[in-house]
Parts: C-alpha cells; structure tokens; sequence
C-alpha cells in the first residue's frame, strides 16, 4: 500500500472515530468545556478583566462587591476581581492534573505490564503487593498524610497526589495485561525471540492504549478535585497565589452574605470536572470505534 492508500486508511479512521465520537452530545460539551478552559487557562493574562488582580492586589475601597457589570462574579474582601482570580486559577489546576498524570500514569502502566506479563513470579508479587497496600488506604487520607508532614505549596501537593495515584493505573493495566498474556501474539513473538521489553512495550501496550486514555482523561477532572480539596484545607497553593480550592476556603468564611465569593470559584471547579468527566466518555466511544 503506499503513500496515498495509508493517508486514505488514516483519514478513514478518524473519520469512523469523530462520527462516534459526534454521535454523543455530551461529548461535544465536554470538548467545548474543556477547550475554553484551557484557553482561558493559557492566555488567562490577556483574557482577565484584571490581571494584576491574580498576585498581591488590595483594594479595600472596592472589596466585597457583589456581582455587577464592572465585576461580573463580585470581588473578595480584599477587593480583587474574583473572575480574573478564576481564570488563573484554572491555570494552577491544569497544571495540578498535567504533572499527576505525567508523572503517575507512565509508571503505573509499565508496572502493570511487567506484573502481566511475568503473572506467577516473584515480580508479580511484590508490585502488586505494593500496589494493594497503596490501594487500601483512601486516595484523599494518604495525600493529606503526605501533605500535613511537609511544607504546604503546590509542589508538595503535586508530589502527594502523584504518590497515591500511580496504583490505580497498575492495577488497570495488569488486569489488561494479565488477559492478553497468552493470546497467540505474544507467543508468537515469544517464539521469534523477541525480548521481553519488546514484547511489554511493543506487543502488549499497543491493546491497552485505549483505557489507558480514557482513564487519562477521566482522571484529569479527579485530580484537580483532589488538588482543590487540599488547598481548601490550607495544604495546596498558599495566597495570594489564585488557587480555586483555596477560594472557597476563604469565601465560606462569609457565607451566605457575600455567597459569591464561594459560589463561583465552587462552579468553576465543578465545570472542569464535569468538563473532562463527560469528555471522557466521549473519548472512550472514540477508542472503541479503533478496536473494531
């Protein structure tokens, strides 16, 4: 087949996996979602009403209004624009959910399929031994117990979840894994003399690309929530740094009188959780198509 005949099969694919992908409405506002939120996240200087509001801003004279055609979600009490404040905080939660999975995801999956493919041995059993043990204890305890022992800031708070998160990837991929170790390709690859990273990573991680991104996205929404829920308690992002978590910390303190203060940054997370929730499915419909 050549050039042409490839770039044909190609553009048929992704064809075939946008129809099923368009197929499902939700999916389309998931994308649309996530979309505007990295896009607001990304150029959130040029985009914000007030940027200079997003660092060590005070305006008492204009602190706690309500929302108006000036200040569209209010300001807080020290008079900073609350949806300027919004948009940078998307940025730190994106940034949040990029370094998790970037981190998490690639060493959960390559231990998930050196646990699958070696099934029986020694090796088997101790990763996924390790990987029971993380798996008991709740994801959220076990990144405030890493949090509370070191210095409150996002890096710490990154590095805390990435530690709870990797297990829930190896034990995806070596149920995956363990299923497609003795389908007829792999052995026959085995009876080749392919090597074992070869046949790991070649063979095998191909036919786990496609909830392996489903998860991906469906985790970015969960990671971000995890990542709020930890600023929220004083352990993420610390001020004047715009970290959504943190604002409606600092906004339930004057509930419900000046409830915008903690309403919107509230809205603002369940947007881009929900955003990339029902993005995932979108994806996962997508994957399937590739699998016929």
């Amino acid at each position: 087949m050549g050039i042409a005949g490839n770039r044909a099969v190609l553009f048929d694919k992704i064809k075939r996996a946008w129809y099923k992908f368009s197929k499902n409405p939700l999916s389309i506002v998931g994308g649309a979602i996530v979309f505007v939120v990295v896009f607001l996240a990304v150029f959130a200087p040029f985009v914000a009403p007030y940027p200079q509001h997003a660092g060590s801003f005070v305006n008492f004279s204009e602190a706690s209004q309500p929302p108006s055609l000036r200040y569209l979600c209010g300001t807080d009490a020290f008079g900073r624009d609350i949806l300027s404040r919004i948009f940078f905080g998307f940025r730190l939660s994106l940034i949040m959910g990029v370094v998790v999975i970037s981190l998490t995801a690639p060493a959960g999956v390559t231990l998930g399929l050196v646990a699958g493919y070696m099934k029986g041995s020694w090796v088997e059993t101790i990763i996924m031994r390790i990987t029971d043990i993380f798996v008991a204890v709740p994801p959220l305890v076990l990144a405030l117990a890493v949090c509370s022992i070191l210095q409150p800031n996002i890096f710490n708070a990154m590095m805390a979840v990435s530690l709870m998160w990797w297990p829930w990837y190896c034990r995806m991929v070596f149920g995956i894994a363990s299923s497609i170790r003795n389908e007829f390709y792999v052995q026959a690859a085995e009876i080749t003399g392919a090597g074992k990273m070869h046949i790991i990573f070649k063979e095998m991680l191909p036919n786990c690309f496609g909830p392996i991104f489903t998860k991906v996205s469906l985790d970015m929404g969960w990671v971000i929530l995890i990542g709020s829920a930890l600023s929220f308690v004083g352990l993420g992002a610390q001020p004047p740094t715009p970290d959504l978590g943190t604002m409606v910390a600092d906004g339930g303190k004057y509930m419900p009188d000046q409830w915008w203060i903690a309403v919107f940054p509230a809205f603002a997370i369940m947007l881009v959780v929900f955003g990339f929730n029902i993005l995932g499915d979108g994806i996962r419909d997508m994957l399937e198509v590739e699998d016929v």
